[in-house]
């Protein structure tokens, strides 16, 4: 939402704050979804109930894949180039 409002408003002035935002965001990414999942799968094995949706541990399993392949494509880059 952040850097939506960074798009609309500010084009290109202030690189730092946009950068900052993208890499906490980033950072956030790698903390929560595994944690979440973490959750799910803890609450899943304790009760055999979740309150939660299937459709948001479905997205959840999707974007932490998508994470683990945007950190592998990095990696990939980077190994290339040096």
């Amino acid at each position: 939402m952040v850097s939506l409002v960074f798009l609309m408003r500010d084009k290109g002035n202030n690189e730092v704050v946009s950068s900052t935002i993208i890499t906490i965001g980033f950072i956030l990414g790698l903390i929560i979804v595994p944690l979440t999942l973490i959750c799910y799968l803890g609450v899943l094995i304790k009760k055999r109930t979740l309150q939660v949706p299937l459709w948001l541990i479905i997205a959840n399993i999707i974007f932490l894949f998508i994470l683990m392949l945007y950190i592998l494509f990095i990696n990939v880059e980077d190994n290339h180039s040096s």
